[in-house]
Order: structure tokens, then C-alpha cells, then sequence
């Protein structure tokens, strides 16, 4: 049996909080914007870390498991 929680829950938030696909925290002259598809260094710093949260409690504290076969 192969567990693809880890795979599902990081592409899902890979996808979800690459900055500016659904939001862009902080923004160029807003603190939020939506669906610019522009960047910055600072925004990028920002959806990394709370990047590395969100996986953090859902792959360890919570441990997410899918289990196929």
C-alpha cells in the first residue's frame, strides 16, 4: 500500500499558495490581492513560510494518510 497523503496535501498547497494564482500576501500596493499573477521576493518569503506551516500541521501534527491498493 502506498500512502499519498504527503503528495496530495503538498501539491495541493503548492498550487494553492504560489503567490498570486489565488492570492498574493503581501501585494504591490494593497496588504491583499487576488488573482494578479504577479510576485515579489518578500510575497514569495511570505507564501513559503506559511507554506512550510500549513505541511507542517497537516503532514506531522495532524498526520494526513491516503492509502491506495
Amino acid at each position: 500500500m502506498a500512502d499519498w497523503g504527503p503528495v496530495v496535501i503538498a501539491t495541493l498547497l503548492f498550487v494553492v499558495l504560489s503567490p498570486g494564482v489565488v492570492f498574493q500576501l503581501p501585494a504591490k500596493g494593497r496588504v491583499v490581492e487576488f488573482v494578479n499573477f504577479q510576485t515579489s521576493g518578500i510575497s514569495m518569503l511570505v507564501h513559503t513560510i506559511i507554506y512550510f506551516g500549513l505541511i507542517t500541521i497537516f503532514l506531522i501534527a495532524i498526520g494526513v494518510h491516503i492509502y491506495t491498493g
